[in-house]
């Protein structure tokens, strides 16, 4: 069993003589095979190969293995983005009529995906608090919930989920506990060893880590049991493949690939082949890279902390955070590169201190090798009210800062001269 380090650059793809040693782009939608019978095998699941690109091909297949491997999971499904995966994650074991119970601490546009667009196909949330007691969070438990769902560190109020308590509570009631594990990566944090049986990611984020490339993916455990009863359409005959049931076909893998089989045939948010070659070449990296965000980040929130301009630090690493101690038990070599801060003097003084930053650009992205910095209340919450955005946990005077991989001290200089000049 290879280290982490070595998956990230060896695992998902082992080529044969003559081969290319580096995976291969195989930009091509569609393979030809020289006998009917096999294509119909292929369409009936009864053999494995590649014959559409919606479904996956080579290139696709090599990525997903290989974050497969990273996270420890038994099988993976890439997808064109975050978002697609968090909706297939859940749309892959509910249907109208079935309840999802939620943190409150995920990303806007996932709480949008949940509270709005699959609330509008007839999937219920309920949504818990960060800090729910577990009397509070199984209270929200219903006869007819199918999923729990959680980011191991929110984007980006960067709460730390208690991971081994969720699983607990969801598998004391039947059903899987799905985590989002973008910010920390299999690098820092495996979820599955903590006891979830389904992880996503926004790719996008620090495995692709040039902001170079959209992309999603699904990692299924192989762990949780669907044959509990709560869960047909993996114990009961699919029709639309003459009958096969995936539990009994596929065992541990039952769940990825009913994704892939169904959920990606029908609905097709497929990564692109040049995006997850892209892909590819981040991960090969990522355990370097990780280690840089993490050790810039804590000196920075350091250096913020004990700047007279700033008003609040929020970091998991420091040791004055809230969830310092329970980063500590998750996520002992580090957390993520995301830190978040106040400005001293409100709204005007934030945005005075955007407008003077150099190195650190303003961009809406998050995650990737470069310092980058986003003032919410003047951009992405712009039309909101001073106490609208206390409402929602958004400071007026938020900074959320993105820490790349530069050297430390240009940052910090950055920093410094931008916080002078107000």
């Amino acid at each position: 069993m290879y280290h982490i380090n070595t998956k990230c650059v060896q695992a998902g793809y082992e080529p044969k003589n003559g081969e290319s040693r580096v995976v291969p782009i195989v930009q091509s939608t569609t393979f030809k095979y020289d006998s009917a019978a096999t294509l119909g095998k292929l369409f009936d699941l009864e053999e494995d190969g590649f014959f559409y690109t919606r479904l996956t091909n080579p290139t696709l297949s090599a990525v997903a293995a290989k974050i497969a491997a990273l996270e420890g999971g038994v099988g993976a499904m890439l997808t064109a983005s975050g978002q697609a995966a968090s909706m297939l994650s859940i749309t892959n074991i509910c249907h109208a009529g079935d309840h999802v119970v939620c943190s409150t601490a995920i990303y806007g546009g996932t709480f949008n995906l949940f509270h709005k667009s699959l609330r509008e196909l007839g999937i219920d949330f309920t949504f818990v608090t960060p800090d729910a007691t577990e009397e509070e969070i199984n209270a929200a438990f219903k006869e007819n919930t199918k999923a729990c769902f959680v980011e191991s560190i929110s984007n980006p109020s960067l709460d730390v989920a208690d991971v081994e308590l969720y699983a607990r509570i969801a598998h004391a009631h039947g059903v899987p506990l799905i985590v989002d594990n973008t910010f920390p990566t299999p690098v820092n944090f495996r979820p599955f060893e903590w006891g979830a049986d389904i992880i996503v990611h926004s790719t996008s984020k620090y495995l692709d880590g040039h902001a170079v490339a959209l992309g999603g993916v699904i990692v299924d455990s192989g762990n949780f049991d669907w044959t509990n009863g709560k869960y047909p359409a993996f114990t009961e005959p699919d029709e639309s493949y003459h009958g096969v049931i995936y539990t009994e076909r596929f065992g541990k893998a039952a769940y990825i690939t009913k994704a892939v089989t169904h959920l990606m045939r029908d609905y097709g948010p497929q990564q692109s082949p040049q995006n997850a070659f892209l892909l590819s070449l981040g991960i090969e990296t990522l355990f370097l890279r990780v280690e840089r965000h993490c050790s810039n980040a804590l000196a920075v929130a350091k250096f913020l902390e004990n700047n007279d301009k700033i008003e609040w630090v929020n970091y998991p690493g420091l040791e004055s955070n809230k969830y310092y101690e329970r980063t500590k038990k998750y996520m002992p070599n580090g957390s993520c590169g995301v830190i978040s801060f106040g400005v001293k003097g409100g709204r005007e003084q934030a945005m005075k201190f955007m407008d003077n930053l150099r190195l650190a650009k303003l961009v809406i992205h998050v995650a990737d090798v470069r310092t980058c910095a986003l003032h919410p209340a003047s951009t992405t919450h712009r039309q909101m009210n001073d106490q609208q955005l206390e409402e929602c946990g958004v400071k007026p005077n938020l900074i959320r800062m993105s820490v790349g991989i530069e050297y430390i001290d240009d940052i910090i200089a950055d920093l410094t001269q931008a916080l002078d000049k107000i």
